[in-house]
């Protein structure tokens, strides 16, 4: 997953990865978290976190950490006591790439490309809630720093996209990001045409396995991919200061 959303900026300390992309989202904006599986003594956790929050106050943020597999038990007990809150708990789903293609016709041809036009970048962070054309430099930053298509319904026809997603090949797996449909296309099956585009794109490619990320608060996109045969295989969330 960090290697499919890189961020522009990376700062390390210990066992924690600390991410600066301009804002876009917390992913890119976070600290990853790895370790130390034990608590380390009080000052060395005092300066270490001291450090994260000024880091982050020098670009403007607050300080974030994103807590999932592979990070301690007791941070995120550590960091309630220091004020911080949990922010968007997110499912990790997985489903296989094997087996029959379903015989659904698409609403509308799907196109996939190796790089995001404009359109493509305007359509994912206006659905997406980032919004304003500053931060369209940074999107396209994370966005194309590891090897990636991308997929839409509509934008080759002189209009906006209506529907967008990413795929992102990483061996026997294939990550799926940016899905996003445009409030007044939804419910017409565009956002499930773009999933079994690149799902498709993946196994074409060898891939065995697609996996991607929702909140739990997204319940219209959690019942697209549990029908598309997603299960949850692990979740995440976010610790933000104040």
């Amino acid at each position: 997953m960090a290697q499919a959303w890189p961020a522009a900026q990376n700062e390390r300390i210990g066992d924690w990865l600390l991410r600066y992309s301009g804002g876009v989202t917390k992913r890119a904006n976070s600290v990853q978290v790895l370790g130390p599986a034990e608590r380390p003594g009080p000052r060395e956790l005092d300066a270490a976190v001291a450090e994260v929050e000024g880091f982050y106050a020098g670009h403007g943020l607050p300080s974030c950490f994103q807590l999932g597999p592979g990070a301690p038990d007791w941070l995120a007990g550590e960091l309630a006591g220091r004020g911080y809150r949990t922010v968007d708990p997110t499912l990790i789903m997985t489903a296989p790439l094997t087996g029959p293609e379903p015989d659904v016709p698409d609403p509308e041809p799907v196109t996939v490309h190796d790089r995001p036009s404009l359109d493509w970048l305007d359509a994912w962070l206006s659905v997406d809630g980032r919004g304003g054309p500053e931060q369209v430099p940074w999107a396209r930053t994370i966005l194309t720093g590891h090897p990636s298509v991308y997929a839409e319904v509509g934008g080759d026809s002189g209009g906006p996209p209506r529907a967008v997603g990413r795929g992102v090949p990483q061996g026997e797996w294939l990550g799926v990001y940016c899905m996003a449909t445009e409030p007044s296309q939804r419910r017409r099956g565009y956002g499930a045409a773009v999933l079994r585009t690149l799902r498709a794109w993946g196994a074409r490619r060898g891939a065995e396995r697609a996996y991607l990320l929702v909140t739990e608060a997204n319940k219209p996109a959690l019942r697209l991919y549990e029908r598309a045969g997603f299960e949850v295989a692990a979740h995440y969330s976010y610790q933000v200061k104040g």
